[in-house]
């Protein structure tokens, strides 16, 4: 996806998809704030084959994996097998993403004044839940060996809330600009979440339930997510009984541009079908799923 080559019209983060439908190239103009077109999704997912998964891969780590490592992993096959989930409209313009990314807030400490860290994930055609996991993992121990910014999109913030309010004003005039027409320089975009195919929060971790949280006008994120505390409920079973289950809910804000409803519908289902299939976690995501939408 990232080889091609690229075109006139083109952003060096995105390919412009010319053929957009005719109704969501008007969308873009008439409603053309991101967060005009928010849409939301909220579902209640069964994670009890998921966690006996958990259980039995986790026997004998040290380091484990956890619940939230699977749903990244599982939102990394869904992007690449839904590809209108990795596409964008800046610019007034449909773009269709050169990579997959996802991206969260890890917390240095648990503590109501501790810092939070931006980090981004972009995972590879090969990657399983292995190595997703150790990705995580590792830039989660880096990133918490300091009490301070490490570097990247959180050391830049902390440079511009020094600036002067009205030069501030300015530059981020400039800076929104930029983005407006995709010239914004690297080392203003790598790294930052608003940048990124999915904007996910891990709630779970500190025991709070999905909630729905707006997207951005500035950047290209078109997709937030968070995932709730894992937890017991009542669900009725296909057959018609009822069964105390292993569940976790999920919410998702969407910009409503790059797709229609019966996608996203079904791209939730996906989802749910690694979920309720944990064995998908251990194929390469370049592997297909076989998932069938009937």
């Amino acid at each position: 996806m990232g080889d091609a080559k690229r075109r006139w019209g083109d952003r060096k983060d995105g390919r412009w998809v010319k053929d957009t439908p005719g109704l969501q190239s008007i969308m873009a103009h008439l409603m053309p704030n991101r967060t005009d077109n928010e849409v939301y999704l909220h579902d209640v997912i069964d994670a009890t084959q998921l966690v006996r998964y958990l259980e039995e891969k986790n026997k004998g780590r040290a380091d484990k994996i956890t619940l939230f490592h699977c749903a990244i992993t599982g939102l990394s096959r869904m992007v690449r097998e839904r590809p209108l989930m990795n596409r964008f409209i800046q610019g007034r313009r449909m773009y269709e993403r050169s990579e997959i990314s996802l991206s969260f807030v890890c917390k240095r400490r648990f503590t109501d004044h501790a810092e939070e860290a931006l980090m981004v994930l972009v995972p590879q055609d090969a990657d399983t839940i292995e190595e997703i996991s150790r990705k995580i993992v590792g830039d989660v121990r880096e990133t918490r060996k300091s009490e301070h910014s490490t570097g990247g999109v959180d050391a830049m913030l902390d440079s511009f809330a020094k600036i002067p309010r009205p030069l501030l004003m300015l530059v981020v005039r400039i800076i929104r600009w930029l983005d407006f027409w995709g010239l914004n320089p690297d080392f203003l975009t790598e790294g930052d979440p608003n940048y990124t195919t999915i904007l996910c929060s891990n709630l779970g971790s500190i025991k709070c339930p999905a909630v729905y949280h707006h997207l951005n006008n500035y950047g290209t994120n078109s997709i937030m997510i968070t995932i709730g505390t894992l937890h017991k409920e009542e669900i009725c079973m296909p057959d018609g009984h009822k069964e105390i289950r292993d569940v976790v809910d999920i919410g998702a804000t969407l910009d409503e541009r790059i797709a229609d409803g019966f996608y996203f519908a079904r791209s939730l289902k996906l989802i749910k079908h690694i979920f309720e299939n944990p064995d998908l976690l251990e194929k390469p995501l370049c592997e297909s799923s076989g998932f069938t939408y009937a």
